[in-house]
């Protein structure tokens, strides 16, 4: 993570990063999720959730695209807002560099154009996986977030995004952090009935 000058000063951009959401956190529409972060600029940020697989296979909404899919081969839950568009985020194989229709976040993560035909894209992508709507913040708005204490902040690995168990995401990756986080992990859903 490098600070960049986004305008109101020095600020930390957390692209390509995780939030994790405090056990405090009662959102319904992020409570225990793992973001990944695409974007944080001067006028906000977006990212896509990484926990929530739905049921719908990626056949019935994106035909063609299903055998690029990693496992789980559905549409994942991306966040509350656009939830009539989607995301592809995706993984280039090592080695391969930027080609048309991928925008690198991080390392070999990016997102891929879903416009673009899914056989010209096949061979040099690893891991694909697809989200409807997405995460979305105001500028100022995340980090108040994370000021408050609603969300750790913690570096992605590069499986992150791919895991064919989605929904240990957020106890896997506070349970890696060590010492007292990883404590957290543990917290009960509902307190009130521990």
């Amino acid at each position: 993570m490098t600070s960049k000058d986004l305008g109101r000063g020095v600020v930390k951009s957390y692209t390509g990063s995780l939030l994790v959401a405090m056990p405090t956190l009662r959102d319904p529409h992020f409570e225990r999720t793992v973001v990944f972060l695409l974007a944080h600029e001067a006028d906000g940020a977006l990212g896509v959730v990484l926990n929530r697989p739905t049921g719908v296979s990626v056949s019935e909404v994106l035909p063609g695209w299903e055998s690029l899919v990693s496992g789980p081969q559905v549409l994942f839950e991306g966040g509350p807002v656009g939830a009539d568009s989607a995301i592809c985020v995706a993984r280039a194989r090592a080695g391969v560099a930027g080609f048309l229709g991928f925008s690198r976040v991080v390392g070999q993560i990016g997102t891929i154009d879903l416009s673009r035909e899914p056989g010209k894209v096949q061979e040099r992508l690893e891991y694909v996986r697809v989200y409807h709507g997405y995460a979305g913040w105001a500028a100022g708005q995340l980090e108040e977030e994370i000021d408050i204490g609603s969300w750790f902040v913690f570096s992605a690995l590069p499986t992150d995004p791919f895991l064919t168990q989605p929904e240990d995401l957020w106890q896997l990756v506070l349970r890696r952090q060590g010492g007292i986080t990883a404590a957290v992990a543990h917290y009960p859903p509902d307190v009130h009935l521990n």
